[in-house]
């Protein structure tokens, strides 16, 4: 069932529900992106009543800056209010990880639940992204001088799409169905919003300096589920601090997965994340 949310400045957010029980709100990753985690739904749905959007500027969503956190965390209380829910659980992935904190910690009291899977944690970037630079490298392998060339000219939309398949493919353990999963991510190419991805990321960077989110989280009496796949090639220790300042956490690492971990285990995401929805809280 796909409907339209306006926001309270008049953007048009698209949103779509599947299934029954609990609700839950998904945010993906990016920024700049679009909502890819219907697999994430089907595997859920007989569990809860999923929502999924795309955020301001990305996919099936108007493209309406301006592009902040604050927005984003707006966006996301439109879609809430749209659908009528009093409280939510809040699932993040990658980027969108990070925004579902920032809305448990703007609104603990709209917060039943939040599951943080494949996020890069409340540590300064710099201490864990050159980590992460060199992961990427490696893990291109092949495709590495290909990878080099697109990022450095000006590219063609075709070429863009080719580019974030490559990037996207390193997000795999398994080599030989790397670039077929990243194939699917990128079916149907919708673009990358460039502008709000570069906006985003650089706030979200200057916020993390000086490790002020620590005291903020250990205030945040709110359940939290982190997931991890072992082989993202984000340290995974980045998200230690962020662990550690939780006051309701509990943290379960795929191992033999990546930054999408349901597609490499989805049993062991499954379990997890649907053993995390159904207790008692």
């Amino acid at each position: 069932m796909e409907q339209t949310v306006i926001t309270d400045d008049g953007c048009r957010l698209w949103a779509v529900r599947v299934g029954q029980g609990d609700p839950v709100v998904f945010c993906h990753g990016g920024p700049g992106l679009w909502e890819t985690l219907g697999e994430v739904a089907q595997m859920l749905s007989s569990v809860a009543t999923v929502y999924r959007w795309d955020q301001r500027g990305c996919g099936r969503s108007e493209r309406l800056g301006p592009y902040s956190m604050a927005r984003s965390v707006a966006d996301l209380d439109a879609v809430r209010r749209h659908f009528g829910l009093l409280r939510m659980t809040v699932l993040g992935h990658s980027w969108g990880a990070q925004l579902a904190l920032q809305y448990a910690l703007a609104y603990p009291e709209r917060i039943t639940r939040l599951i943080y899977v494949s996020g890069t944690g409340i540590d300064p970037e710099s201490t864990w992204h050159s980590a992460y630079e060199r992961n990427l490298r490696t893990r291109l392998g092949e495709g590495l001088e290909r990878w080099q060339e697109l990022k450095r000219r000006e590219r063609t939309p075709r070429e863009d799409r080719e580019f974030a398949v490559l990037q996207w493919s390193v997000d795999f353990v398994d080599r030989t169905l790397a670039l077929s999963h990243a194939e699917q991510m990128a079916t149907p190419w919708l673009g990358v919003n460039f502008e709000c991805n570069r906006v985003l990321n650089a706030e979200t960077k200057r916020s993390l300096e000086g490790n002020t989110l620590t005291s903020v989280c250990r205030t945040l009496d709110v359940p939290t589920l982190i997931v991890d796949g072992s082989e993202d090639i984000r340290p995974r220790w980045a998200v230690d601090s962020l662990q550690d300042a939780l006051p309701q956490v509990s943290r379960v690492t795929l191992q033999g997965a990546g930054h999408l971990p349901w597609t490499e285990d989805p049993h062991g995401f499954r379990s997890a994340v649907a053993g995390f929805l159904t207790t008692d809280v």
